[in-house]
């Protein structure tokens, strides 16, 4: 599949008057269901491996009726921010420091910033000891009153309560994992994600190195994380399971496997807490036997499709999900302009996605057809040091 050169806003909006660039873009535009003046733009929020000594996470504007990206604002985000998110207020925006030696202890650091309304700036209120090594991941509970971090070098998971201006508390919860896996990857726990499901009553924790998704509940007078009786789910020994998304609408949620290049399908029960295995397909053709590591998953905002990022064959899969089952039919293997995928993301109206190449140092957009779930690529590209993580909110700036 071709790729075309990237282009600047400014050499893109030429573009559209000079015709035949134009009528394609306007083109694909219309197979999207994409209106020229439609969509609010959005906020995006990138957190990277780029050097502690510069500005490694970088705020773009995206408007999603190009998929162009224009640069907002910097800022110095200590070592490795490699995974963000924002409080439903984006008051305050939180990082994990990707680490594995805190102030001379055996953890990773959890950063909270102070989100400035009016130019999207980051001011650091306070750092913390994440609860364990080489921290991966970071969400929040419903009512923004926890962080919830995924440690993978030390198979931990921990909540850290957030006081009413935004600072992080020392952690109240760690969990630590336990086993390994077949793999020579999996010597010991290694948890990769760790998030509340609809609803907020339960929070699943991804073990890659164990193979495990555990089910959680959060006290929220004490913030200790209460473990389930037994595991939410098993996946297959030596899968390394990575990370789980739910679907927007739906009891079904998707599991997208690191080491053997897998996705799985999986029903929710939200009673009980339990998932259960619907199918677990291949994400790769059947052709490519090089070596391949799965990262990220999304179901698009529609919840009729589901897209898979592929490290080594460098694609995005796409497959189409059942109404009534949830199960999935491949529909294409998207061949990406640059290396590594460790992240993608959907801007909230499911127009754009957007794709992250860390080896290639480029974040990418595509217009996704809201009624097929193909993606056209938009031309456009910009540059940023080793970008990991992606994340899209509405355009809160009052400047």
């Amino acid at each position: 599949m071709r790729h075309p050169s990237s282009l600047n806003r400014r050499r893109f909006l030429l573009s559209l008057g000079a015709g035949l660039a134009g009528g394609a873009v306007l083109a694909a535009c219309a197979r999207a269901g994409l209106g020229s003046s439609e969509a609010a733009s959005c906020l995006v929020y990138v957190g990277s491996y780029g050097p502690a000594d510069q500005e490694n996470i970088v705020l773009y504007r995206l408007t999603p009726a190009t998929g162009a990206l224009t640069r907002v604002i910097g800022a110095k985000g200590g070592a490795s921010p490699s995974f963000l998110t924002a409080d439903g207020r984006h008051r305050f925006l939180y990082a994990v420091n990707e680490v594995d030696n805190y102030q001379g202890t055996p953890n990773g650091g959890v950063s909270a910033f102070a989100i400035d309304s009016t130019t999207g700036g980051l001011t650091l209120l306070n750092q913390q000891a994440s609860g364990g090594t080489i921290p991966c991941y970071i969400s929040l509970d419903a009512a923004g009153r926890h962080a919830l971090v995924a440690n993978y070098g030390s198979g931990s998971v921990a909540a850290l309560p957030i006081g009413p201006g935004g600072q992080l508390q020392a952690a109240t919860s760690i969990d630590q994992h336990q086993g390994h896996g077949p793999h020579k990857n999996q010597a010991n726990a290694r948890a990769h994600c760790l998030l509340p499901a609809p609803g907020g009553r339960h929070f699943f924790a991804v073990d890659l190195g164990n193979d495990t998704v555990y089910g959680y509940t959060l006290e929220a007078a004490t913030g200790k994380l209460l473990g389930h009786p037994e595991p939410a789910f098993k996946a297959k020994p030596g899968a390394g399971p990575r990370i789980l998304t739910f679907h927007p609408s739906k009891p079904l949620a998707y599991l997208i496997n690191e080491l053997d290049s897998t996705m799985t399908a999986l029903a929710y029960d939200a009673r009980q807490g339990t998932l259960t295995e619907i199918q677990t397909v291949p994400t790769l053709p059947p052709s490519f036997t090089e070596w391949n590591a799965c990262a990220d998953v999304h179901v698009s905002p529609n919840g009729r499709f589901l897209y898979g990022s592929n490290r080594g064959h460098n694609s995005l899969v796409v497959f189409a999900i059942d109404e009534k089952s949830g199960r999935l039919t491949l529909l294409e293997h998207v061949m990406l302009p640059g290396k590594t995928p460790r992240s993608f993301a959907f801007e909230p109206s499911g127009r754009v996605v957007l794709v992250a190449h860390q080896q290639s140092n480029t974040i990418v957009t595509y217009f996704a057809d809201a009624n097929t779930g193909r993606l056209t690529p938009t031309g456009i590209s910009v540059e940023l040091p080793a970008p990991v993580c992606l994340q899209v909110y509405p355009d809160f700036l009052r400047g």
